[in-house]
């Protein structure tokens, strides 16, 4: 279970938008989306891009299990090496290796992210996804979209909206990959810079 603890802001001065609870409530609520998308579920699989759309994929896929009374499949896709800006980044993120169904012709994929902004992640998964094969299906479900896509890209399941200034930054917390309480904090360019942080 997310825990309850009240956490700490990631920068002075960002805003909680979500806590564990409503964090908790929003992935249930997308599993039910993804139930009423999918009748076939022994064909569906979940694959987080990592690393928080790793950990929140695993969690929605057990809110699956538990509302509809079977297992669903998830799985990881590393894109590192396709993105698009690599030569921009001021980090590089680390290298997970991908696992994804074997019988991936067979398939519906849901990829799973934190937080959906430019698109270029997503086009990136699609881009890694390609090399292992051709699922028939490929869905999008994010926890967060902050608006502002560079490419005509949409998440078909969206946990909220949060339509944001380019100067804000969106903070993703989870406890299963940051060690910190659940919690989704917005704040504006100038504490973020004062902090040296960059957006999940």
């Amino acid at each position: 279970m997310p825990s309850q603890e009240i956490p700490a802001p990631p920068v002075p001065g960002a805003a909680l938008v979500l806590d564990a609870a409503a964090i908790e409530r929003t992935l249930r609520r997308i599993a039910h989306e993804i139930i009423e998308g999918n009748p076939d579920l022994d064909h569906l699989a979940l694959v987080g891009i990592p690393s928080r759309g790793t950990a929140l994929a695993r969690r929605i896929a057990a809110a699956i299990a538990e509302i509809a009374g079977r297992p669903v499949e998830t799985g990881v896709i590393d894109v590192s090496m396709h993105r698009d800006d690599l030569s921009i980044r001021q980090r590089m993120s680390l290298v997970e290796q991908s696992r994804l169904p074997k019988d991936l012709e067979e398939r519906t994929l849901v990829l799973v992210d934190d937080v959906l902004y430019s698109g270029r992640t997503c086009r990136a998964a699609m881009d890694a996804i390609s090399s292992f094969g051709r699922p028939p299906r490929i869905q999008y479900a994010v926890l967060i979209d902050r608006g502002h896509r560079e490419l005509p890209i949409r998440a078909d399941y969206v946990g909220k909206n949060f339509p944001t200034a380019l100067g804000e930054r969106v903070f993703v917390r989870l406890q299963a990959t940051d060690r910190q309480p659940d919690a989704v904090w917005i704040s504006r360019a100038k504490e973020t810079a004062e902090k040296g942080e960059k957006e999940s």
